[in-house]
């Protein structure tokens, strides 16, 4: 099977979070020469294939076979993978089959290898995530398995395939402000404590605002206010309450308890609640890891493109593997459909990305060019 058709095959599969729809059974069967381990838990399975070559480092693929709803708007049947001027259109074709069906026929092609190879694979990322790779990664830690390096196969590339690696993730931070107020006949102001004019006098120093100067590897950590909401939508009332909510995707040099202290001085003398969350913490893998240099030589010999380290975007599963000091990076296909009605990728690019994959695996070790 070419890594095209195996591609079209898990398209195939309407594997909607957290259902794997028998994905999972098919790439163990496939891969049958690994030895397979399953950590399932609340009706989420989670698979790792694993195949140990000669002694060297265990470098492992991760990725993610459920995929988002298919929503309106499609052309095609949107689990009925369909090609089309050199591209496959299917749900899941840029995040994250692509990537699945580059590393799976990578290490079934595969005859020898300087270590341990092995796949982790989930049937929940798209979701909360609770029981998915996190699980996984426990259970292998206490069979004493868990890989020294991992390439997480999720779209990475901005304009041209080969264009970006991730080497981190921004945190991720959501804030919910309270303001207390009095409530009043708007004729009468001086009788009432009105929070939406309290809030305005402050808002320039929350709103889109930089809590740090970003360095080498992030972007500043910005304040971004998603909803503010008061009153009772009369125009004779003040309003006694007012809730804003907001998201910091935070670097390294931004912690929840200094976005608390911005807070704090900025609303200094007023009443209010204040509430925050931490939904992702932020890491980034060292660009002299022995991960981002292969990687970056494999994408170089494959495609002629020296690509740039990113740590833009959301948050993905890499969050949870380098929690275990597993050195992590992300690396796919463009990323210009993801989630979005007739979602598509190129053969080109799934082939290129097999190309990569195939060379990072031959000539991984521990010897740098």
């Amino acid at each position: 099977m070419s890594v095209v058709d195996l591609f079209m095959r898990l398209l195939s599969f309407e594997s909607v979070t957290p259902d794997d729809a028998g994905s999972l059974a098919f790439i163990e069967t496939y891969l049958q020469e690994y030895e397979a381990h399953y950590a399932n838990k609340e009706g989420v399975k989670n698979l790792f294939l694993t195949k140990k070559f000669s002694e060297g480092p265990h470098l492992c693929f991760a990725g993610h076979v459920d995929v988002v709803p298919a929503g309106e708007g499609w052309k095609t049947n949107p689990f009925v993978p369909v090609v089309k001027e050199g591209n496959i259109y299917a749900r899941g074709a840029q995040d994250m089959k692509s990537g699945v069906a580059a590393f799976v026929q990578a290490a079934k092609d595969t005859d020898s290898f300087k270590g341990r190879l092995s796949l982790l694979l989930t049937s929940d990322e798209e979701g909360d995530a609770k029981y998915g790779t996190a699980v996984m990664l426990e259970y292998l830690k206490q069979i004493d398995l868990l890989p020294e390096y991992c390439i997480v196969a999720e779209p990475t590339c901005e304009t041209v395939f080969g264009d970006a690696i991730k080497i981190g993730r921004r945190g991720s931070i959501n804030g919910t402000l309270v303001v207390k107020g009095k409530q009043g006949h708007a004729a009468y102001p001086e009788k009432a404590v009105n929070p939406i004019h309290q809030i305005s006098q402050v808002l320039n120093k929350i709103a889109g605002v930089d809590l740090d100067n970003g360095d080498e590897d992030f972007a500043p950590s910005k304040m971004v206010i998603t909803d503010i909401r008061s009153g009772m939508e009369v125009t004779n009332v003040s309003p006694g309450t007012l809730k804003m909510m907001f998201n910091v995707r935070n670097s390294t040099k931004t912690t929840e308890k200094e976005i608390r202290s911005h807070i704090d001085n900025c609303f200094k003398g007023l009443d209010y609640e204040l509430t925050l969350v931490q939904s992702a913490y932020p890491f980034v893998t060292s660009r002299d890891s022995l991960v981002v240099k292969k990687l970056s030589e494999s994408i170089l010999t494959a495609t002629g493109i020296k690509t740039k380290f990113s740590t833009a975007g959301g948050t993905s599963d890499a969050r949870y593997i380098a929690a275990f000091d597993i050195d992590v990076v992300e690396f796919g296909v463009k990323n210009d459909t993801i989630h979005a009605p007739n979602e598509r990728t190129s053969i080109k690019e799934i082939e290129g990305l097999y190309e990569v994959f195939r060379h990072m695996i031959v000539h991984f070790d521990r010897v740098l060019l």
